[in-house]
């Protein structure tokens, strides 16, 4: 099975412009995304899909592949859509650009039901919300599942509600496992057909009310598979998440 992960990449960042060229040791974030991809024992290829020659350059001087796309994409799923149009592939995965952190197991565990179940169309991530700022941030995305591991929806506030718990909510709680909720990790699969499909479907309410593109997905009744992973990265958005990251990196390469 072809499996291509196509790292969406953009200079104009809002809140943080370039940051995918920002250094981490050394190295520019999207180098750090790009290497720890190819790390994945089932992708068979990795793409840089970028509007900026600076980003590509970068990837390219070290070795890697970069595409150059529009610059009037709105997502990153349109970006990765443009790409996946001229694959040759039959799994496209999404890894952000500002997860320098990512760990290629996550990209491993969010692929392998889809070469066990040939109808899955979409999956994603999640990891365990262990302290209270998180669970409330509306910069964390928090998603549940039904028995089956599939999303019944995603949320940037507090998901389940813990009704007859919320006055007593403490991290101690989030960290026992005495509440199980989960935080969305934004890396996505796809079957190529589908993605080429979802692309072009028309923004939802809900999507549009909690500025979360998967939801589309859902309002227009498409199964996402949520697989657990232990691991967790960082998303750089800010300059402080990048002095987090970079804080991490050294740590553990100590």
């Amino acid at each position: 099975m072809k499996i291509t992960a196509v790292i969406p990449a953009r200079y104009a960042s809002t809140r943080f412009p370039g940051k995918a060229l920002a250094e981490i040791d050394g190295r520019p974030m999207i180098q750090h995304v790009y290497e720890r991809t190819a790390q994945s024992r089932l992708v068979t290829r990795t793409i840089v899909a970028t509007d900026d020659k600076r980003i590509a350059d970068a990837v390219t001087q070290t070795g890697g592949e970069a595409v150059m796309t529009s610059v009037n994409h709105e997502t990153g799923t349109d970006r990765l859509a443009e790409v996946a149009a001229g694959l040759d592939a039959d799994i496209i995965v999404n890894v952000q650009g500002d997860e320098p952190l990512i760990d290629p197991a996550m990209i491993d565990a969010a692929i392998l039901p889809f070469l066990e179940e040939p109808c899955l169309r979409m999956g994603t991530l999640k990891t365990r919300i262990k302290c209270l700022h998180d669970f409330l941030s509306p910069n964390v995305v928090k998603v549940v599942t039904d028995n089956f591991g599939n999303a019944l929806y995603f949320s940037r506030s507090p998901l389940p509600f813990f009704r007859d718990k919320w006055k007593d909510l403490k991290d101690e709680s989030f960290c026992s496992g005495k509440l199980l909720c989960y935080k969305h990790v934004g890396l996505y699969v796809y079957r190529r057909d589908f993605l080429l499909s979802y692309a072009v479907m028309p923004p939802t309410f809900l999507e549009i009310s909690e500025k979360l593109e998967q939801l589309r997905a859902l309002e227009n009744g498409i199964s996402i598979r949520v697989v657990e992973t232990e691991f967790e990265s960082i998303g750089v958005d800010t300059p402080d998440d990048l002095v987090k990251a970079q804080e991490r990196y050294m740590k553990r390469n100590k």
